[in-house]
């Protein structure tokens, strides 16, 4: 058995949801109906920015072995208007600590675009920001040859009906298009 480790924020953590209803229970879901030997593990963190995400790093890595890692962070840092080199240097500490401590692992990184219509805003600067906040993703994905999933929220965000009352968080139905758009591509990492 093979362990997939799941290392995000509220949108990995399935935010006011049963953990079955996270994406990466559905994922679970999907590897026992296809029989592939691999158990998954949601170290999804409410709230969690990619600074956080480098402070719990190492506790984290020490708790199972890890044989995918699935780095699913930035969605905070892009809400808090962190500068976007800020948000890469700590994901580069993440996917350095992982090739570090499990130089074998496989890592994927969904990318994330900033949550909001800067149209009605007016400031370049916000579309400047918005511009670089989701390049971040890529370039790293680019950098470490990372499997890559372009952006975690494709298809959810903006859709009513597929998030919570507050409009930034899926729902069940959401969670279940993040588990579709992670498996896309983290399907060719694990078959």
């Amino acid at each position: 058995m093979q362990n997939i480790i799941f290392f995000g924020d509220s949108l990995t953590a399935g935010y006011q949801l049963p953990g079955s209803a996270a994406f990466p229970s559905l994922i679970q879901q999907r590897i026992n109906t296809l029989s592939l030997p691999y158990k998954t593990f949601n170290y999804g963190v409410s709230g969690e920015t990619s600074a956080g995400g480098r402070q719990r790093i190492s506790s984290v890595l020490a708790r199972q072995p890890v044989d995918v890692f699935v780095l699913a962070l930035g969605a905070n840092d892009g809400l808090r208007g962190i500068p976007p080199r800020n948000t890469m240097q700590n994901l580069q500490f993440i996917l350095d600590e992982v090739s570090r401590s499990y130089p074998q692992a496989r890592r994927v990184l969904a990318g994330l675009e900033f949550p909001f219509d800067l149209g009605p805003l007016g400031g370049h600067h916000l579309g400047a920001y918005a511009t670089e906040f989701k390049a971040l993703f890529r370039t790293l994905a680019e950098r470490n040859q990372l499997a890559f999933v372009p952006f975690l929220l494709q298809g959810v965000l903006g859709h009513r009906n597929l998030n919570l009352p507050d409009g930034v968080h899926p729902n069940a139905q959401g969670q279940k298009i993040l588990a579709e758009n992670v498996w896309e591509v983290l399907e060719g990492v694990v078959t």
